[in-house]
């Protein structure tokens, strides 16, 4: 479900690994958010994420979702809430290393990252929420906005349309596009740049320029855990995603 790769220089890689896409279930949620508290503790200088070549995340495993009842899914949300809020906060570089595809799910822990280095080719990333009937929740808007400027935020999340690698980077979406096979490489590498400044002052700067992602997490209400339920259990949201899995057993 989640493989660890040491590298060297004190860089943990995690590597998802939950077949076939690395759908975000309850379970790799808790084992994620439960690694990275274990990484930074152990001293982990730098961590990058990782998936398998092709595919970062299929974003949330919307079939297995669809079986919790509304206090499951409350659970499952604040829990998700909580990786978000680790990877904001966490004390050293992590950066989303986006080996092939990545909507949704996927891509909404990239934008909580330092850094993200995009698998060039014909791979796609965004949020396509209202494509399935959801409702992005404030801080993951807010998140985008902080990324990519308010107006291409709105424009992105109303459409709900997934965006080719290359156009994810002109979007500032991704802050680089590597070969498939150097994606993890060079995320690597940028976290030894990193780690070849002072420590001290690029650690400090770092947390001054991130607080405003941080403070995302400050107050619980602003998350909207509840709203985004509501609208979950909502009739046309779950008629719009029973639909979707059905459309994605007929092409299995």
């Amino acid at each position: 479900m989640l493989e660890t790769i040491e590298h060297s220089d004190d860089i943990l890689e995690l590597r998802l690994d939950r077949p076939p896409v690395n759908a975000l279930n309850p379970e790799l949620v808790a084992r994620l958010d439960q690694t990275l508290a274990k990484a930074g503790a152990d001293g982990a200088r730098a961590v990058v994420l990782s998936g398998r070549p092709g595919l970062f995340s299929a974003g949330l495993d919307v079939p297995e979702l669809l079986t919790l009842d509304e206090a499951g899914m409350h659970s499952f949300w604040q829990d998700f809430f909580g990786l978000l809020e680790r990877v904001a906060r966490f004390e050293v570089p992590l950066v989303s290393a986006l080996t092939g595809h990545s909507p949704a799910g996927g891509t909404v822990i990239a934008l909580f990252s330092d850094y993200r280095v995009q698998a060039e080719g014909d791979f796609q990333l965004g949020l396509n929420e209202v494509q399935v009937g959801l409702v992005v929740p404030p801080v993951i808007h807010q998140a985008l906005a902080r990324l990519i400027g308010v107006y291409p935020a709105e424009r992105h999340l109303v459409a709900g349309q997934m965006v080719p690698a290359a156009e994810a980077l002109e979007l500032g979406l991704v802050d680089e596009l590597a070969a498939p096979e150097q994606v993890v490489e060079r995320a690597v590498a940028w976290c030894r740049e990193m780690l070849g400044l002072p420590a001290h002052a690029m650690r400090a700067t770092r947390t001054l320029c991130r607080a405003d992602l941080a403070a995302l997490f400050d107050s619980r209400e602003a998350l909207d855990i509840d709203a985004f339920v509501a609208g979950w259990f909502s009739e046309p949201t779950q008629a719009t995603l029973k639909a979707l899995v059905e459309r994605l057993g007929q092409k299995g």
